[in-house]
């Protein structure tokens, strides 16, 4: 069996960033929670240790590479992050379409997949269209499309559009789309109820180190997770807004454990088909009751509900409905460009994939059943 060892880890990252200095060391306890799953229930071929061993150290070195940018420059840490708006809800309701929409908005700064994989050395505006990094990650992309082909109609981005904040909270290593990558209960479990104070501290400061020479600053990010944390979310950046998009929980759980499922098969040969559903099931039940629980006590000044229907049939009406919510500016300029991302975007253009519940041991009964209180809170919202 295949073994990783977080102190070899260690090791080989700090001899390639030259340097020892982490910031501190709160994310090791998540980095030995990881790595100690990954030894024991992950069950991982040769190429998925590759692949998992790879995305590890990247973290490590990126995280090092921060820091020193923060030594030299001192006055990052004075950059102010406005905002941030966040996308919500459950997987497959639209959070990618309704991000990418967002992110056309000239007004937001977004985290794109090039800089999100190398935020070292910092963006800036003059060569943030140009960088060489973009080529470097869309050559990534464009592999990985060919080498998973249905993951193109599953979760489609380039280099230069949004991608989920996952790798900020991954340099932490309290990030739960670990889970999605390979079977590793025990951190799963850990992670969802870890404290996320020092990860969301950490969001923050890549967030001040990407915005320092490429602004604008109000930005917009995008994670389903971000439901488990909301509490600390908001401790960390207390002027945050959310975009929360809805549809019926027994339409998406099938595709949620569809896509979990295939991108387990590129590290392992395990058959997790049986188990996926209870496993995906629980936790989003419990993101939804975290979330709902949190809007309760804050009020719902902060959140703007789209439901997915009108994000596939109207989504410039529905993003500036829920700017005039959320007391966001919608211009002229905000109409135009999100319009016409809009109209060369369409649902469905990199393929569409079809998945059951049933293959996963649901039954659309159960999944309603178990998310009971949502679909009364949202009714006229689901579809």
């Amino acid at each position: 069996m295949i073994k990783f060892d977080s102190g070899a880890l260690i090791d080989r990252a700090i001899k390639k960033a030259g340097h020892a200095d982490f910031g501190g060391d709160s994310w090791r306890e998540g980095l030995d929670r990881l790595v100690d799953a990954l030894n024991t229930t992950a069950q991982l071929t040769q190429d998925g240790a590759n692949m998992m061993g790879y995305r590890l150290s990247l973290l490590l070195v990126n995280r090092l590479a921060i820091e020193k940018t923060y030594r030299d420059h001192p006055e990052i840490q004075d950059q102010v992050v406005r905002g941030p708006v966040f996308v919500i809800g459950l997987p497959r309701t639209g959070t990618t379409a309704l991000s990418q929409l967002v992110a056309a908005d000239p007004q937001m700064r977004s985290l794109r997949g090039w800089e999100s994989g190398a935020p070292v050395p910092p963006p800036e505006s003059a060569t943030e269209h140009s960088d060489p990094r973009i080529a470097q990650a869309q050559a990534g992309l464009d592999y990985m499309y060919t080498a998973y082909p249905k993951w193109a109609a599953l979760h489609f981005e380039s280099a230069e559009t949004p991608t989920e904040c996952q790798d900020l909270l991954g340099m932490e290593f309290k990030a739960a789309h670990f889970d999605g990558m390979a079977y590793v209960p025990d951190y799963s479990e850990w992670v969802m109820n870890c404290d996320m104070a020092s990860a969301y501290a950490w969001h923050h400061r890549v967030l001040k180190l990407l915005q320092w020479k490429c602004p604008p600053t109000l930005w917009h990010l995008k994670t389903p997770v971000h439901m488990l944390y909301l509490d600390a979310l908001v401790a960390e950046y207390p002027q945050a807004k959310f975009l929360w998009s809805h549809r019926d929980p027994a339409q998406v759980l099938g595709s949620v454990c569809s896509l979990i499922a295939y991108c387990r098969t590129w590290v392992s040969d395990r058959d997790d088909t049986q188990t996926i559903g209870a496993e995906q099931l629980a936790i989003w039940v419990e993101a939804i009751r975290r979330a709902i629980a949190f809007r309760a006590r804050v009020g719902d000044e902060r959140f703007a509900d789209i439901p997915f229907a009108d994000i596939q049939s109207n989504p410039v009406m529905a993003l500036q409905r829920a700017y005039t919510q959320l007391d966001i500016p919608f211009d002229a300029r905000s109409h135009a460009a999100i319009k016409q991302w809009a109209d060369s975007h369409k649902p469905g253009q990199h393929g569409t994939h079809v998945s059951h519940l049933e293959d996963f041991g649901l039954s659309a009964d159960d999944v309603r059943a178990a998310f009971g209180s949502y679909a009364q809170r949202f009714a006229t919202l689901l579809a």
